[in-house]
């Protein structure tokens, strides 16, 4: 099948990647290359190349002066990142037909909902966040024959009200997010901003009585500097943004992975990612978690409940490996995901014919 997979402007699609999104992206990609489906993957400048990328026009845009008088003015990245999928739809309007049976959306952005009429190819949306204004709108003009695909039952239900949606659960490569040993400090892994809320994992571990490494890039600095850097010690280690191969040994090496998000976190990666490796999790009860850690793989706590999460992290710390890796693989593996994705593609292409 040849398969125009729409990825996010803002962030490469490469190592170390910047989220979920981004990894996502990656695991979806090379895999659908390795079954034999033609990918072009339209992805931000500098994104790995043996995904097949078609770099998205981001071209340098610089608003005039009197353009810049306005009040009502939007951030000159927010123009960037408008043409580039500007032109890529306008493109797609040319062509697509002639280049791709099925365009698959796995941006955040509008313009590839609002303009999919004009592509005649089969258009499927992964919907990755809880509803948001622009992507509400932008679902008044898709198509009728748009398929929509959400990334748990919570987000489903959560644009239920706005439109129809197929569950699939993201997906790990659970060969190279392999079992690991553990028995060291626990982690924490992803975005460092406030709705992901490190400090909480630091705070929690501190209660539990183990060390915490914290991994991931700083999205956010003023809340690094104010929030996170004044909770670090001896026993609290900032680590870095990690490459996959180093992430994963940190993983692996961890007797708990502690995540806490200060949001309804839609999906979850790292917490896939950590029971890929066997390690358990200790989380927030928020947003899609309650679907991805069974009480074999981990333990859940109040939202925002410090306390109660130091004591789900000691619950995590005796469950078995080799049980949450079996859970992991049974229900996060690349395999299953890429297996229902190909599934939509095809009835898409026939609802087409």
């Amino acid at each position: 099948m040849r398969v125009c997979l729409i990825a996010s402007s803002r962030f490469p699609i490469r190592e170390p990647y910047q989220g979920g999104l981004e990894s996502h992206t990656a695991t979806l990609a090379r895999e659908l290359i390795r079954r034999g489906h033609q990918v072009s993957v339209f992805a931000a400048p500098g994104s790995d190349r043996s995904l097949n990328v078609e770099e998205l026009p981001l071209r340098a845009f610089a608003s005039s002066p009197a353009a810049r008088q306005d009040v009502g003015a939007v951030p000159e990245q927010w123009m960037q990142e408008h043409h580039a999928y500007l032109g890529l739809m306008l493109e797609l309007a040319g062509s697509g037909s002639s280049r791709f049976d099925v365009i698959h959306n796995n941006s955040l952005h509008h313009l590839p909902i609002a303009m999919a009429r004009l592509t005649a190819v089969p258009l499927v949306t992964t919907l990755h966040t809880p509803p948001v204004a622009w992507l509400e709108s932008a679902i008044a003009y898709a198509p009728a024959t748009a398929r929509f695909v959400a990334v748990s039952e919570h987000t489903r239900a959560a644009w239920s009200r706005f439109v129809s949606s197929t569950v699939v659960l993201n997906g790990v490569d659970t060969d190279r997010w392999h079992l690991g040993p553990g028995g060291g400090r626990v982690v924490w892994s992803g975005r460092i901003v406030p709705e992901k809320a490190p400090h909480l994992a630091v705070l929690a571990a501190r209660r539990a009585g183990v060390g915490i490494d914290v991994a991931g890039p700083v999205m956010d600095e003023r809340y690094f500097r104010q929030a996170l850097v004044p909770v670090l010690n001896g026993d609290a280690a900032y680590v870095g943004h990690l490459h996959d191969e180093d992430l994963i040994e940190a993983v692996g090496r961890a007797t708990v992975a502690v995540v806490t998000p200060q949001w309804d976190e839609p999906y979850g990666l790292v917490a896939a990612e950590a029971m890929s490796c066997g390690t358990p999790v200790a989380a927030f009860a928020r947003g899609a978690l309650p679907e991805l850690v069974d009480p074999v793989a981990g333990d859940l706590a109040a939202p925002d409940d410090v306390d109660a999460l130091a004591g789900a992290i000691r619950v995590a710390a005796t469950l078995d490996r080799s049980a949450v890796r079996r859970h992991a693989v049974e229900h996060f593996s690349v395999t299953r995901m890429v297996d229902s994705y190909e599934a939509v593609y095809e009835q898409q292409q026939e609802a087409a014919a």
